[in-house]
C-alpha cells in the first residue's frame, strides 16, 4: 500500500509539471486514472446514481488535481493521498444526489397530493343539494358497496387498503396522507397514486350513474 501511495504521489508530481491541456498532462492523468482504478481502493456504492457520481469525480479530478479550476483549492498531497481525496469528493456527491432525489420524491408526492385534492370529484360537483346531504349519500354508497367493487379494488398484496377504506378516509373531513401513511405503513406516494388512479374514477362513475354531475 505504501508503495502504491508513493507511486501515485510521484506520478501526480510528474503530471502536474506539464502545462494544462498539454498532451503530456493528458497522458499523466490517464495513467493516474488507470492506476487508481486498478488499485480497487475507490469507494464502491450500490446506489442507482453511483456511475453519475463517479463521472463527476473524474471530471473534478482532471480539473483540480494540479490547479483549482472548479474547486476552492487544488489537490494537496501533504494533506492526503490522492485516493482519499477522490473518495471524499465521491461520497459528498453521492450524498448530494441522495438528498436531491429525496427532495424530488417529496416534491412529486406534494404535486400528486395537490392533483388529487384539486381533481377530487367532490370539489367539482354542481348540485342543488346541500353539501352535507350530498356527502352523506356518497358516504352511504361507499359503505354499502353493493357491487363490492370498492372492496375488490386494492393496493397490490394489501387487501386491507382498498378503495372503500381510502375513499371513506378522504371524504371530508379528510384524513391527511401523512397519517394514512403511518396507519397503513405505506409511502404517501403509493397511497395518493392509488387514490388518483383507482378511487377517483370509481367516484366519478358513481356520480355519472346517480346523475350527480
Amino acid at each position: 500500500m505504501i508503495a502504491l501511495e508513493q507511486q501515485l504521489k510521484q506520478l501526480v508530481l510528474e503530471t502536474c509539471q506539464h502545462p494544462h491541456k498539454s498532451t503530456a498532462r493528458q497522458r499523466g492523468l490517464t495513467s493516474l486514472i488507470r492506476l487508481i482504478n486498478h488499485s480497487q481502493r475507490l469507494w464502491k456504492d450500490s446506489s442507482p446514481y453511483y456511475e453519475d457520481a463517479l463521472q463527476l469525480m473524474w471530471l473534478y479530478f482532471c480539473r483540480n488535481l494540479c490547479e483549482a479550476l472548479t474547486a476552492k483549492s487544488a489537490y494537496d498531497s501533504e494533506r492526503s493521498n490522492v485516493i482519499t481525496w477522490l473518495n471524499a469528493y465521491l461520497k459528498h456527491r453521492l450524498q448530494d444526489m441522495y438528498i436531491e432525489n429525496l427532495q424530488q420524491q417529496k416534491k412529486s408526492v406534494l404535486e400528486n397530493r395537490d392533483i388529487v385534492e384539486t381533481n377530487h370529484p367532490i370539489n367539482n360537483i354542481v348540485s342543488p343539494e346541500q353539501p352535507s346531504d350530498l356527502l352523506e349519500r356518497v358516504r352511504q354508497w361507499v359503505e354499502i358497496d353493493k357491487t363490492k367493487v370498492l372492496r375488490q379494488t386494492y393496493i397490490r398484496d394489501r387487501a386491507d387498503v382498498n378503495a372503500q377504506v381510502l375513499i371513506l378516509k378522504r371524504l371530508p373531513p379528510e384524513t391527511n396522507w401523512q397519517i394514512l401513511a403511518q396507519e397503513f405503513s405505506l409511502p404517501i406516494s403509493t397511497l395518493s397514486s392509488f387514490y388518483q388512479r383507482k378511487c377517483i374514477p370509481l367516484l366519478k362513475e358513481l356520480y355519472e350513474q346517480q346523475r350527480f354531475i
